[in-house]
């Protein structure tokens, strides 16, 4: 096993909401027998698959490599202490080494860098998270899906294995400040594209896939700046039989669950949408969707923003700062008015995301025709700038971004699960 070098500790987060706490059961064996096809001795070719399907292919079964414990703990060495990237709602994640000469995944003199993730014995996401994880990401392949590598089952050990993300969690890039450089306007547009191809080709997908977790810290990062939906624990199958909904457990995280979705639990394809919508606003606003350090009238910031996203001259109010101008305002005006759609209380008056991933390419285009004329607009007013919200902890992080986006050294991202609150139902 070759020696990884230069590999700084680095911050992650599983952070999610979540109330289940599924125990170990005759389920394992029933589950390892399932997806007995793949692969114990050779790597994912998950590579190829992409290059083959530049648009996404579901596969007929998972295409995972099977880990070996022993394997892995010769890759963390023995998941030592100071190997730990950070620490969410499964469990620990591990910076590994595995040494794969025929991999084309990130590299480390030495061996193939991965993560590791390792269920703690008393996690509240336990084995059905760990089943959907292998279940979707196994079968599903897309540029804008984080690969999913292989996993462990060995008596009460269960592992998956990331690919690992260079750039760390769209999150790290919008809030953490001085430690990272502000991402430009044409940064933000390729993530945002990025990101809503990869939710449409779930929404897409024969099985209609719905996330139901769609934040900035789900959202990692490559060397590229290339966007990948990461954390699949909470996704599920979407309607099927020309029902328009599922209604299932409300679960998520406060302040991106869709409003009809936290009400009253019935979860449509377009409650994706909504999330999508919160995290489009952030990314024009620098601002988290939900901060008790803001003034009162901003807490919840999808509520305070709205008024200014329709109108050219308000809008410039709550543009990120950050940006420094260096945005053409028409193209700044049809994200917005995009946001708005996408925050609209109803399902059926948003957008699908493959009409989002349209109208974000036609603002890509309309970029680069007004960038040296509509650059610049009038100056605005400073405004306020909080730091981290009061008792949220640290801000959520994804579970494979590195700590040396914005955490100092030696942090620990402890991850708080609870279920959205469900009102009464009607009879």
């Amino acid at each position: 096993m070759g020696i990884c070098l230069g590999t700084s500790k680095n911050a992650i987060d599983g952070s999610r909401y979540f109330g289940s706490d599924s125990k170990f059961s005759s389920s394992e064996s029933k589950f390892s027998s399932s997806i007995s096809g793949n692969n114990t001795g050779k790597s994912s070719d998950s590579d190829s698959v992409e290059e083959a399907f530049p648009n996404g292919q579901i596969l007929e079964s998972p295409n995972l490599r099977i880990f070996s414990f022993s394997e892995l703990k010769s890759a963390t060495k023995n998941f030592r202490p100071e190997n730990v990237l950070g620490e969410g709602g499964f469990g620990k994640v591990y910076k590994g080494c595995l040494e794969e000469k025929s991999s084309n995944l990130s590299r480390s003199r030495g061996g193939t860098v991965v993560a590791v993730k390792k269920l703690n014995s008393e996690s509240m996401q336990g084995l059905q998270e760990w089943q959907s994880e292998v279940n979707f990401l196994g079968s599903l392949s897309h540029p804008n899906l984080v690969k999913l590598l292989g996993y462990c089952l060995e008596d009460m050990e269960l592992l998956l294995i990331y690919e690992y993300m260079l750039k760390g969690s769209l999150e790290n890039h919008l809030f953490r400040r001085g430690s990272v450089e502000p991402l430009s306007w044409d940064i933000r547009l390729k993530i945002a594209t990025g990101a809503a191809r990869g939710l449409a080709f779930l929404h897409t997908s024969e099985k209609k896939v719905i996330y139901r977790d769609f934040k900035a810290s789900n959202i990692l990062l490559d060397s590229n700046y290339n966007a990948k939906i990461s954390d699949f624990g909470l996704a599920k199958n979407g309607p099927s039989g020309g029902d328009s909904h599922v209604t299932t457990r409300v679960m998520g995280t406060y302040g991106y669950a869709a409003p009809e979705y936290v009400a009253t639990g019935h979860l449509y394809v377009k409650s994706d949408v909504y999330g999508f919508g919160v995290v489009l606003l952030e990314m024009l606003t620098g601002e988290r969707a939900l901060d008790s350090n803001r003034p009162s009238s901003q807490h919840n910031y999808v509520d305070y923003a709205k008024p200014y996203l329709s109108n050219r001259r308000r809008l410039t109010r709550i543009i990120d700062p950050r940006l420094d101008n260096n945005y053409p305002t028409k193209a700044a005006l049809e994200a917005a008015r995009l946001t708005l759609r996408c925050l609209a209380l109803e399902p059926k008056n948003r957008p699908s995301m493959k009409e989002v991933v349209k109208t974000l390419e036609d603002i890509t285009v309309m970029k680069v025709k007004s960038k040296d004329s509509n650059s610049a607009v009038s100056p605005r007013p400073a405004r306020h700038r909080p730091g981290p919200p009061v008792g949220h902890g640290h801000p959520h992080r994804s579970p494979l971004h590195q700590r040396n986006e914005g955490v100092g050294p030696g942090a620990r991202v402890h991850d708080h699960h609870h279920v959205l609150p469900q009102p009464p139902r009607v009879r």
